[in-house]
Parts: C-alpha cells; sequence; structure tokens
C-alpha cells in the first residue's frame, strides 16, 4: 500500500477549477518530485494534501496510511504525521534559530494537549536530533533567523516542520532564490532526512535539480498528471522534458 493516494481529485480556487480528475501515489521511503509549470497546480496539489484552505476539494479521495483524510483540518492532517513547508518558509526573522525550534516544540505540545483522541501523538525530533540533521543550524543557532542565508533559512523551515514528527514531508519549491552551491547544501540536507526514513514529495520549479535529487517523478499540466515514472526514465525522455517542463 502507497504511504499517500491521490484518487481523482478535483480541487478549486472560487470557481476556478485548478486540479482536474488528478491521481497520485507515493511510496514509503522515497523522494519523490511533482513538476510542471508555473500555474500548472503543483503548489494546490500540496496544499490538497495537507488539508489548507484554499482550495476547496470537491471531489476524489486524499488517503494516508491508508485512512480517508479528504476534507481534514490543516491541523488534523499534521497531527496524522503530514507536514508541509510551504514556499514562503513561515519562519520567525527577529528570533533566534534556538528559539525558532523552541517556538515548533510549544506548538506541538499545545497541539496534544488538545488532540488527546489521536491515538498517538506526535513526538518529533529532539532538539539534539535536529541539530545532527542540519550541522550548519547548529553553527546558527544563536543566530537571528532574518540574518540567516536563503538556504539556511529553508533548512531552519524543515527542521521547524521535522519537529512535528513528520512521516510524510512536503517541500514547496526548497530550492526558491537559491544559488547552485546552496541549493547543493539543502540537497544534502533533504538527502539526510529521507536517509533517517521521511517520505519526501517535492515541488521545485527547478526541474534539473528535482530529477537529480529525487527517486521518482510526476508532471503536472493543467491540473492533471501526464508523466509518471522514474528520474532515469525523465531524463531519458528529452520530448516530454521540453514539452511540460522547457528544459
Amino acid at each position: 500500500m502507497s504511504l499517500l493516494e491521490l484518487s481523482e481529485i478535483d480541487a478549486y480556487y472560487g470557481e476556478s477549477h485548478i486540479l482536474r480528475n488528478l491521481s497520485m501515489n507515493v511510496e514509503e521511503g522515497e523522494i519523490c518530485a511533482l513538476l510542471g509549470r508555473n500555474g500548472a497546480g503543483k503548489t494546490t496539489t500540496l496544499r490538497s494534501i495537507a488539508g489548507a484552505t484554499p482550495p476547496d476539494v470537491r471531489d476524489g479521495v486524499v488517503r494516508f496510511k491508508g485512512d480517508d483524510i479528504t476534507g481534514r483540518t490543516a491541523e488534523d492532517v499534521s497531527m496524522q504525521g503530514i507536514s508541509l513547508v510551504p514556499e514562503e518558509r513561515r519562519i520567525f526573522p527577529n528570533l533566534t534559530v534556538a528559539e525558532n525550534l523552541h517556538l515548533a516544540e510549544v506548538a506541538r505540545n499545545t497541539s496534544n494537549t488538545w488532540r488527546r483522541s489521536v491515538a498517538v501523538e506526535r513526538e518529533g525530533l529532539t532538539t539534539d536530533e535536529v541539530y545532527a540533521q542540519f550541522p550548519r543550524l547548529d553553527e546558527r543557532r544563536t543566530q537571528r533567523a532574518g540574518t540567516l542565508s536563503g538556504g539556511e533559512q529553508q533548512m531552519l523551515a524543515i527542521a521547524r516542520a521535522l519537529k512535528q514528527n513528520t512521516d510524510l514531508l512536503l517541500l514547496d519549491e526548497p530550492y526558491e532564490g537559491l544559488a547552485p552551491k546552496i541549493i547543493e547544501d539543502v540537497e544534502e540536507a533533504v538527502r539526510r532526512i529521507s536517509d533517517a526514513g521521511t517520505t519526501i514529495l517535492l515541488v521545485e520549479q527547478n526541474a534539473a535539480a528535482a530529477i537529480q535529487l529525487a527517486d521518482r517523478a510526476y508532471i503536472i499540466d493543467q491540473g492533471g498528471i501526464v508523466f509518471d515514472g522514474s528520474s532515469e526514465e525523465l531524463r531519458a525522455d528529452e520530448e516530454t522534458r521540453e514539452r511540460y517542463l522547457g528544459v
């Protein structure tokens, strides 16, 4: 059974029909990339999984670990073990790295207090475990987040998500605005997270970098999936890359 299954999803922003009969799976332990041009529906797909509103999912089913999570709130979805790191990162720039991580832990504990109906509370990584995954953050723990480099801010955003004990990490444009060398640093961090057992669904405009990182890839176009295959297959399919990704 797949860790995540989307079956015939139709999602809307108001009356704008964005996702059209979209179906895709993410297998446990893999890094899966969702690629496509701007406006194709990539971010809408992540938000539909995470329970964010908008969009409005009107048809289809989202299953996580076999359970139907369609239409659940973002808090409920997070409690199941899914964390979304949005493109804008949402760190607290005036707080230090350590304070940002502490607030993530406080938020998790507060949520657990109010969500006793969940069979297993989400413990999340300890601070020491986070620093082990992100040595750069360990070096910067007393530095204000707003003064970090773009790549370090991205690592901090991902680290905050992992404090929630994430089984599935949704990354929206993690390479946005980063220099090539910094992209390599973020890529290395994502690989460490994957090697430690977290499944990752990655949305990225930098298709070449995403294909290099991912085990498998989907391409979305006009709200529907037009390619599903391994990264090796996509690298070998020049016609598909040029037609839908422009690379």
